[in-house]
């Protein structure tokens, strides 16, 4: 099978032609949630960008074997290997059992994906479901004397590691730039070099999720799950590895450097990163405390959103820039994304009521070729986006009488539209998501603002009492500088 696809490579720097190593097989392996709160905008780039991929390489005829990750256990609050287990930490918070916030996280997150029209990964592990998998990586890497053991902990060492292959090449790093930015924290006494990594961590006496092993009743490392699990269900060489551009270090450069370790062999042909999701110019992220759940986009439940948004504004919005560009979050970009969407979805609804004439008065080919030409070069979402307004523009002028369409084209504009919007990009209507939103969204805000006249009136017996019905079908109002908004418990 040869397709003129081309892919932009982290590792090489440059856009390649994707070739399979085993055609038409493809191993497509990207990181997926950690899963200690809601998902927000920045969870949703990764998952529509890789669900574009995903969706094209099926549409190119390829038999797609597709891997996303469920982080559950070993993801610490600092890179360097300190810190608390976010997972865990969010849990003693809650007062909940870790793996009862893990599956309550889960459900949010598989929700908000069914809604953003997301397919479902072939194959979805977690982290603590592959711990006999990651101790056995562990074991083949002390073997070949790339890690050491200290106290009950076993940590990579980049040092004896860099001896005979290079640690850094896909961000670009080297050891002796690390060694002069490296900071020292706690228990970093345990590791040879600062920048050594945990392959397993001993587990603190409070530390509620451990696991028996030879070195120490504990943990495994965050990088390890992913290099464990694409081993074990795409082989030790695959295809593509995808993820946000913020996983590109430490956490991807740590993946190579531990299979190469293991197994000798370079694991990824192909490694992809979409940019961020910026909110006034910074990354958008849970750590940074400057996030909009998706939850919250759909019920205009934020101080920051002028109203809801439908799922599939946000994946269009999303769409409308090429995956390595950066995405910054403005309700005017929204609003726009809203209005073009619903100018496609009008244009196919009136491709089945088009009337067909003797000839064509314009070039459909032209319009296909340059769409899918755009799709190969490195999935170029807003040509191949700008190239169906083309289209829609067509269709509306054959419905005024000003072009004209033969029968044959027509079935082929049908099948190409429909093809690139549903098939491949993923967009579809979701009116009834959408008014759901809407009315939801509409209806709180008339409780909220019944309720801030009952405080102007001083009039707090009625103001309370609306907080607490509220309350009781578990909605809770938080009372901000900025006005009142609500959420779901």
């Amino acid at each position: 099978m040869d397709h003129k696809l081309f892919i932009y490579n982290s590792l090489s720097r440059k856009k390649e032609n994707f070739i399979p190593i085993n055609s038409p097989y493809v191993g497509l392996y990207v990181c997926g949630p950690t899963v200690y709160g809601e998902a927000h905008l920045g969870h949703a780039r990764p998952a529509i960008t890789f669900d574009v991929l995903f969706r094209y390489l099926k549409y190119l005829g390829y038999k797609v074997r597709y891997v996303r990750n469920i982080t559950d256990v070993g993801h610490l609050e600092n890179d360097a290997d300190s810190g608390e287990d976010k997972v865990v930490k969010k849990a003693r918070l809650e007062q909940l059992e870790p793996m009862e916030l893990v599956q309550r996280y889960v459900n949010s997150y598989h929700e908000n994906m069914l809604k953003l029209n997301i397919l479902p990964p072939s194959i979805e592990p977690h982290a603590s479901g592959h711990i006999i998998e990651q101790q056995q990586m562990i074991r083949k890497i002390l073997k070949r004397g790339f890690a050491y053991e200290s106290n009950g902990s076993v940590y990579f060492d980049v040092n004896k590691y860099n001896e005979k292959y290079q640690y850094g090449k896909l961000s670009g790093r080297n050891t002796e730039e690390m060694m002069a930015n490296t900071r020292e924290l706690a228990g970093q006494d345990e590791k040879r070099n600062p920048f050594d990594f945990a392959l397993w961590k001993k587990a603190d006496p409070v530390h509620i999720m451990h696991w028996p092993s030879e070195w120490s009743e504990g943990f495994p490392g965050w990088h390890l799950e992913c290099s464990a699990m694409g081993t074990k269900y795409l082989g030790e060489t695959f295809d593509i590895h995808g993820g946000g551009m913020d996983l590109l270090f430490p956490h991807h450069e740590c993946e190579i450097a531990q299979s190469i370790a293991a197994n000798g062999v370079d694991h990824v042909k192909t490694w992809m990163h979409n940019n961020m999701i910026t909110i006034n110019g910074q990354k958008m992220g849970k750590s940074l405390n400057n996030f909009i759940n998706l939850s919250e986009f759909f019920e205009g439940n934020h101080h920051l959103l002028e109203r809801a948004y439908c799922p599939m504004t946000i994946r269009f919005f999303i769409l409308q820039a090429q995956y390595r560009s950066t995405v910054d979050f403005s309700n005017e970009a929204l609003q726009a994304a809203e209005k073009g969407l619903k100018r496609l979805l009008s244009a196919g609804e009136l491709i089945g009521k088009l009337k067909t004439s003797p000839a064509s008065t314009f070039n459909l080919s032209e319009i296909i070729n340059e769409t899918f030409g755009a799709l190969n070069d490195d999935l170029n979402t807003p040509i191949a986006i700008a190239q169906l307004f083309e289209a829609a523009r067509i269709i509306n002028l054959i419905n005024d009488g000003k072009e004209t369409i033969t029968k044959p084209d027509l079935l082929e504009l049908g099948k190409f539209f429909n093809s690139v919007m549903i098939d491949i990009l993923g967009l579809i209507s979701e009116s009834n998501v959408e008014n759901k939103g809407n009315l939801e969204s509409e209806l709180m805000n008339i409780i909220i603002d019944l309720r801030l006249q009952a405080r102007q009136k001083k009039d707090f017996q009625t103001s309370d009492l609306i907080r607490d019905r509220l309350n009781n079908l578990n909605v809770r109002l938080n009372d901000t500088k900025e006005g009142t908004t609500w959420e779901k418990e």
